[in-house]
């Protein structure tokens, strides 16, 4: 029901309750029927679930193939199963799961232990008496009795409010509190306006006042965000489908390959049947990249370690490597972009505008030129207290008048404005002294407050803060060149214009007066009325207040754009406020959206607006959802930045969704991708950063795996055919048929190219990372580029290793020692690979000693396996000096071949801005 509409009577009757409270009785009835008042919780992913959902991809199902293919190779006449082989890979597979299952599950443990808090409680008045009940107990038609500092656990209609407001910034996304009421309002009121609604998970900041409970759990408006969620269907990150792509394209690529050799033995050297499959069998098995879904895994799990370092915790692997595919971000305003506190940023005291916010004194000559015209420097003296006695004035007022308290820079209670006000005051080193006397609190009517205070030398005086016009009109002088003046017609003018530009840059602007030498008969237990005791004020100045922004803000949000990355404020709050905060983080402020434009847009109109436009205020949940599903009809791939329950549905049908750890709701955290442990945006460009470096160093080691399988795949292929040609007596119907045997393949693809792979997995980031336009969503791993830099390289090392392989057995007629030339060639080639396809990326040898390690570490384990009696395992011979010799030779080919045929492959183009 539209409750806001309702009479309170009206709801009464509906609800069949009253203000007495409702009976034991009745609660028990309406607490089964309605069921408890809390959100329906996800389900608990139990972790064998969790571990077998890191097995569920294309590659992987690929690996299992390719150690089935080396079982099979045992059932061929005079083969053994390749239970090493197989074993490997599946060892390879669990790995992979371990390491991505790991990172999961902490992840899902850590936001859990984030969001464990303590059960709130409610007071609420049943069967006559006021009771302290669990939140969870509360029912429609329950008497709510709230007051400053209480959460909110149920929506209700007010009845009754005294100087009433609350904090709704999670839910609607308004900075400022809002001053709630009891009247009717019309239907068509926007939620941010239902002022005479209180609503679940929103708090009160100032006041007291009753209410009656009209919705609770599922069918509050927090409820109503949450089913959203539940029915947003689970999608894949971008690199999660790209992965799942590659692996296809493997697939088919080694069917391919074995139809491919088979038909040419079989045709072109009439090689025998059972020759054949083996031959096949083993490239096949040679093709598949075995390592690379552990690399890519340990990769994005040490990207995650690096960010949860700088306090960004993921929730899911891929989501490291996404960010660095975005493109736009769209990020709500309140505790994201500020800092979701009220501060004291702009006074006008003794005539002068200052600005607090830095602690300088800023002349405003352009306004108010009457008063505002001359430019002293309001600074502290040694003692920390401020010399300009106008200005001292003001913010003992503002301290004076005020019912926050403030213990410490962060333990506060009371209204957001009473503590900006606090806060202004003890950071001037301001504290005033006296006793409170007697108190007219604000209420919506007066539009202002005032204290009788009496001060330690025995003087007596009254505080007035409020509404600037309503403060002047009780004023006849004011506080101007430290005397006290009359408070003439053009001195008034003045300070309205003064007031006037504060509004027009979105500050909440509060006027304050003062009253010296009120009667004791004014102040202790006196009948006089506030009328009697708020007249003839000397006006001290204004405090202009508002939600600053983070200092890291505007520029982390120049380097994204200097990234090729909008960044778009997407708010609940006024159109005002948004531009106000808007141009001083560099946003363009000349045009906004607002939440009653994108509801009369068409989809090709709201396009255009999405395209064209960096600020959408006064939206609510579907409001952010259209603007980013428009983003994304564009091909965007957008990140979601947000705090509040309005902003889950938003995170959750983002590419990357990210909420805020501090400030963030238990909803925007279950629904997001990452979570920001320190609130801070700054964080996000970290991620974006990171997230580009891990792409980078995937296609690195992507590109050096994939060149290594092409180059062995060519050589068995190729050496099998010229070997049937030239040296018909060595390469006959025996294993000895293979320029390489699978022993060797294996040995190579397991560990020479693992341990390397894992370190270029670790290379440092580019010093132009952010310097690059965002890559197109539709740009894949490995697009044309990579495949002439895999192709070419595979050549080369088919030629080279070939030429020394055949010039080795022509010469000594010693196959063994042939293999072993063209084995360690292959060994040493694909060591130098892994800095081949890092050289363009202008990384040096030693920026990365992992690598360096990982190289040299490889290098010995050849060494053990040519000088070991593991040679006779492998079927290779010791190397002699001049068999180096002639090996380095090759090498020294084949580096400066590739050197000179893959200039400009071996770096991913910058992708063209999606």
């Amino acid at each position: 029901m539209e409750w806001h509409s309702q009479s309170v009577e009206s709801v009464v009757e509906t609800l069949d309750t009253d203000l007495a409270g409702l009976s034991n009785e009745t609660v028990a009835t309406r607490l089964q029927e309605h069921g408890p008042n809390e959100l329906r919780k996800r389900d608990r992913v139990s972790p064998l679930v969790l571990f077998a959902s890191q097995f569920r991809d294309a590659l992987v199902y690929l690996l299992v193939l390719a150690a089935l293919l080396s079982l099979a190779v045992g059932f061929l006449p005079g083969e053994d199963p390749g239970y090493v082989d197989a074993a490997l890979i599946v060892a390879i597979l669990l790995a992979n799961g371990v390491f991505g299952f790991v990172q999961d599950y902490r992840a899902e443990r850590s936001l859990e232990a984030l969001q464990s808090l303590s059960t709130p409680t409610a007071t609420v008045r049943r069967d006559g008496r006021t009771v302290d009940v669990p939140a969870t107990d509360v029912v429609p038609g329950d008497l709510l009795l709230l007051e400053a500092g209480d959460a909110i656990p149920a929506d209700a209609r007010l009845v009754d409010v005294t100087t009433l407001e609350t904090d709704e910034s999670a839910l609607t996304g308004e900075s400022a509190s809002v001053v709630k009421e009891i009247g009717v309002l019309d239907e068509a009121t926007p939620l941010a306006e239902r002022r005479n609604l209180l609503f679940m998970n929103t708090a009160v900041v100032r006041g007291r006042g009753q209410a009656i409970v009209v919705e609770t759990g599922m069918d509050t408006e927090v409820g109503a965000i949450a089913t959203q969620l539940e029915e947003a269907e689970d999608r894949e990150t971008p690199f999660q489908r790209e992965v799942d792509s590659l692996g296809k394209r493997l697939g088919a690529g080694v069917v391919v390959l074995i139809v491919l050799i088979a038909l040419t033995q079989l045709v072109v050297t009439q090689t025998p049947p059972t020759l054949v499959v083996l031959v096949a069998i083993t490239l096949a098995v040679a093709a598949v990249p075995e390592g690379l879904p552990a690399v890519v895994t340990l990769t994005l799990a040490l990207g995650s370690q690096r960010l949860l370092a700088r306090d960004a915790l993921v929730r899911s692997l891929p989501v490291v490597e996404s960010l660095g595919s975005v493109d736009t971000i769209v990020t709500d305003k309140t505790g994201t972009l500020t800092e979701s506190r009220m501060v004291v940023s702009r006074v006008l005291a003794g005539g002068v505008v200052a600005d607090l916010s830095d602690g300088e004194v800023a002349p405003e000559e352009t306004v108010t030129p009457r008063i505002v015209a001359r430019g002293e420097t309001m600074l502290t003296d040694g003692e920390g207290a401020p010399e300009h006695e106008a200005l001292r004035a003001l913010l003992v007022c503002g301290a004076l008048c005020n019912n926050a308290e403030l213990d410490g820079a962060e333990t506060v209670r009371g209204d957001p404005t009473e503590v900006a006000l606090l806060r202004a005051a003890r950071d001037a080193g301001v504290e005033p002294d006296g006793e409170r006397l007697r108190e007219f609190p604000f209420d919506s009517e007066r539009k202002r407050m005032t204290v009788v205070v009496g001060h330690s030398d025995g003087e007596t005086a009254a505080y007035t803060k409020g509404a600037p016009r309503v403060v002047l009109d009780r004023c006849d002088r004011i506080l101007l060149d430290g005397d006290v003046v009359p408070l003439t017609p053009e001195r008034r003018d003045a300070v309205v214009a003064t007031t006037d530009a504060f509004a027009g840059d979105a500050l909440r602007v509060l006027g304050f007066a003062r009253r010296e030498g009120v009667t004791a008969d004014a102040s202790v237990d006196s009948t006089d009325s506030a009328d009697s005791v708020e007249r003839e004020l000397v006006f001290l100045g204004l405090q202009g207040m508002m939600d600053p922004p983070r200092p890291e803000v505007e520029g982390a949000i120049a380097d994204c754009r200097r990234a090729g990355i909008r960044v778009l404020m997407a708010t609940g709050d006024n159109v005002e406020t948004a531009k106000a905060v808007g141009r001083q983080l560099g946003f363009d402020a000349t045009t906004a959206v607002t939440g009653a434009d994108i509801d009369d847009a068409t989809d090709e109109e709201l396009t255009d607006l999405v395209e064209s436009a960096e600020i959408f205020a006064r939206v609510d949940p579907s409001h952010k959802v259209a603007v980013l599903q428009a983003l994304q009809s564009t091909g965007r791939t957008v990140a979601m930045t947000g705090d509040g329950v309005n902003d889950a549905p938003a995170l959750r049908n983002a590419d990357v969704g990210v909420s805020m750890g501090v400030r963030g709701t238990q909803v925007a955290q279950q629904a997001s991708d990452m979570v920001l442990r320190d609130d801070n945006f700054a964080t996000i460009r970290d991620a974006v950063a990171e997230g580009r470096g891990i792409f980078d160093n995937i296609r690195k080691f992507v590109n050096f795996l994939l060149s290594a399988n092409a180059g062995e795949v060519l050589v068995v292929f190729v050496g099998v055919l010229l070997g049937a040609f030239y040296f018909p007596d060595v390469f006959g119907d025996g294993a000895e048929a293979l320029v390489l045997t699978p022993a060797m393949i294996l040995w190579m693809n397991l560990v020479t190219d693992g341990l390397p792979a894992l370190a270029l997995g670790v290379d440092p980031k580019t010093a132009d990372v952010m310097a690059r336009p965002p890559r197109s969503r539709d740009t894949p791993v490995i697009d044309g580029q990579m495949v002439g830099s895999v192709l070419g390289t595979g050549v080369l090392m088919t030629v080279v290793g070939l030429a020394l392989f055949f010039t080795t057995l022509d010469v000594t007629d010693e196959l063994a020692l042939a293999q072993t030339l063209l084995f360690t060639f292959l060994v040493v080639a694909e060591l130098t690979r892994a800095y081949l396809v890092r050289r363009h990326y202008g990384l040096t040898v030693g920026s990365n000693p992992w690598l360096l390690v990982a190289v040299l570490a490889s290098f010995g384990l050849q060494l053990v396996v040519l000088y070991s009696p593991l040679s006779a395992v492998f079927h290779v011979v010791a190397l002699s000096l001049s068999a180096w010799g002639s090996l380095a030779v090759a090498v020294a080919v084949f580096v400066l071949s590739s050197v000179v045929l893959s200039a400009g492959i071996d770096r991913v183009a910058p992708a063209t801005p999606s």
